[in-house]
């Protein structure tokens, strides 16, 4: 007699309630399999990214601990002992100080007027409609691909005619001209993704346009400004080629001219010890703003990205 097997009681017939997952074959197994090695292809390979940028990081801090000797005898070895005395050197003698001062005083100047007037610009192109409105928003966009070493020579005469060259205020304007397209571009598809009903909210109640503006919309836009002002500060403390056109003299000079000057100032037997512990000062107010902001960064960019 032949006889059959009894099915399996369904989750209703157990007391639990049906749901789709339940109703859903399960996966096959090539494709299961195909989504391991896909998994394991990507982690590696993110691995390996983290290693190339990690190491030279850490290669650079143990190298600023070292004398000059180590440096080129055992270039991969720990410090044989803590050589402190090359950042004192470097922070005093290389007049790392000075110019530490001078970059956060650009810096911090040019940061806080681009968010300011970015955010301005990008709230009235993103909330109002005015003939006009596209084309001055392009016309941003198109601020972003114009190379910048076109505009040098027409610049340094603007800035030469305007009585600012050599000057922290000069080029501090430089700056915030130069990070206005991607502030206004990037802070347009955030002030998008607010909602409207709050701003229609506040008009309701009396409030202006302005009191609506910094009072409501720009504490809503936090990740959005926290996230443009990272990239930023990355590209003006960074920056090289502006300062070394617009900012000759030596004693206004920020930390990337400083560097330079260290490391030719006495040609094949330069201070290759102090120059890595300057190099080091320069790496980490980006390293620790990029660490404390990390969250808000991927918030802003996920909130800027969908709606």
């Amino acid at each position: 007699m032949k006889t059959t097997e009894t099915p399996a009681p369904l989750p209703a017939e157990s007391g639990a309630p049906i749901t789709k997952t339940d109703l859903q074959p399960p996966p096959p197994a090539k494709e299961r399999k195909e989504g391991t090695v896909l998994n394991v292809f990507s982690h590696g390979v993110l691995v390996i990214w983290a290693f190339m940028v990690v190491l030279p990081l850490l290669w650079a801090v143990m190298t600023s601990f070292k004398d000059d000797r180590s440096i080129f005898s055992s270039p991969w070895s720990l410090p044989d002992s803590l050589h402190f005395d090359n950042w004192s050197r470097a922070w005093t003698q290389a007049n790392m100080s000075d110019y530490f001062l001078n970059t956060v005083l650009v810096v911090g100047g040019s940061l806080v007027g681009t968010l300011v007037l970015g955010s301005m610009a990008a709230y009235v192109l993103a909330r109002f409609d005015f003939p006009g409105n596209r084309f001055i928003y392009f016309l941003f966009i198109g601020g972003m691909s114009f190379p910048i070493m076109l505009a040098l020579v027409p610049l340094f005469y603007v800035v030469n005619n305007m009585g600012l060259l050599n000057t922290i205020h000069g080029l501090i304007l430089v700056y915030i001209a130069y990070s206005l397209p991607f502030t206004v571009f990037f802070l347009t598809a955030f002030f998008r993704t607010l909602p409207t009903s709050i701003a229609e909210a506040a008009f309701v109640d009396g409030a202006s346009h302005s009191r609506t503006f910094f009072q409501i919309m720009l504490p809503m836009a936090k990740p959005g400004l926290i996230s443009v002002g990272i990239f930023n500060f990355l590209g003006q403390w960074n920056q090289y080629m502006l300062p070394t056109v617009l900012n000759t003299d030596p004693d206004k000079r920020v930390l990337t001219q400083g560097l330079v000057q260290l490391a030719v100032s006495q040609g094949y037997k330069g201070d290759w010890s102090g120059l890595f512990a300057g190099l080091v000062m320069a790496m980490l107010p980006v390293l620790a703003a990029y660490i404390i902001f990390q969250r808000q960064v991927v918030q802003g960019l996920t909130a800027g990205a969908l709606k």
